[in-house]
């Protein structure tokens, strides 16, 4: 059976480690660096999402 200063311990050490991850994520979101190229190129496959071609229009299917 764990007893109460184990689980205790365990609880801290839990604990710690959560924080020290978000305190890591937040660091890495925050000095994560901007790629314009890619955002414009997600932003105009996004645009298609969803877009239906009428028939005749682009390219020609066999």
């Amino acid at each position: 059976m764990i007893t109460d200063a184990q689980l205790y311990s365990l609880a801290i050490f839990l604990g710690s480690a959560a924080m020290l991850l978000i305190v890591l994520y937040h660091f890495l979101e925050v000095n994560a660096q901007d790629d314009e190229k890619l955002d414009g190129e997600l932003r105009n496959e996004k645009a298609g999402v969803g877009a239906v071609k009428p028939a005749g229009l682009g390219e020609e299917t066999r």
